[in-house]
């Protein structure tokens, strides 16, 4: 086994360049860094172009058989120096395996009730951390996937895998504008819930939720305007009892997606 020891290894520059969104964006690709996570990819069948991994750092004998089956499978697996490694890596003192993936392409035509029975859409989010979070919870409660409107976050920014703990190859996460989420709701009879810290109504008396659903959060900084509270058939709100007037994004969609299972 040869292992790659230089930096400026062509395989290696171009791994190194999907730290950048900029390129993840033109190549359609992204990074995948930890045991777990690789592991995850792996699981849910999603499009692995190359494994990096150093077996210096390598001591869990699962990821070695992971690096061994899926170079039996046909998928290009590079061996790197530690050095050679962290330079890829995000985290300090890495695991030593990370995964480059192509990028999902899901569309809001392909969902309906059958295949989306309910789920969150987002508008204009700005942090990553916040996305992956709320995947991680869209698992937990058995939702069915992730809809951003108007947004321009990074979903495949390394913060964004992390946090989603490898529920992010499992769900749908499909990008639209909100006049096509309009007539998408419309269209396939999904009941919108929104919240907003100016609701009448407290979440906890907001029941039965009806489905098919969607849970309709505005961003961090401004929350749903006018028109896209018009949408909503209701709207909650989160009580406040100290001095803060909101809760964080992922924190609130936590709350509400529970209260509606």
């Amino acid at each position: 086994m040869e292992l790659i020891s230089s930096h400026s290894n062509p395989k290696i520059k171009q791994a190194r360049a999907l730290q950048q969104r900029k390129a993840r964006q033109e190549a359609r690709l992204f990074l995948v860094e930890g045991i777990r996570h690789v592991g995850e990819a792996v699981e849910a069948n999603a499009a692995l172009e190359a494994i990096y991994y150093a077996p210096a750092l390598l001591k869990s004998e699962f990821a070695s058989e992971l690096v061994a089956r899926q170079a039996e499978k046909g998928v290009a697996c590079y061996a790197t120096t530690p050095q050679v490694f962290e330079s890829l890596a995000e985290k300090e003192n890495p695991q030593g395996i990370l995964a480059v993936v192509r990028q999902p392409d899901h569309r809001l035509e392909e969902l309906k009730p059958e295949n989306f029975t309910w789920g969150v859409a987002l508008v204009s989010p700005q942090d990553p951390g916040n996305l992956g979070a709320i995947l991680r919870t869209i698992d937990a409660v058995g939702a069915s996937g992730l809809i951003l409107l108007e947004s321009s976050v990074d979903i495949y920014h390394p913060a964004a895998v992390r946090a989603s703990m490898g529920t992010l190859f499992w769900y749908p996460l499909v990008q639209a504008s909100f006049s096509d989420f309009q007539v998408w709701v419309k269209e396939k009879g999904y009941h919108v819930y929104g919240s907003s810290a100016h609701a009448d109504q407290d979440y906890q008396n907001a029941r039965p939720y009806l489905t098919p659903r969607i849970l309709l959060l505005g961003s961090e900084r401004a929350g749903l305007t006018v028109e896209q509270q018009s949408l909503c058939e209701v709207m909650v709100r989160l009580p406040m009892h100290g001095r803060a007037t909101s809760l964080n994004l992922a924190v609130a969609a936590g709350i509400l997606l529970y209260a509606m299972l």
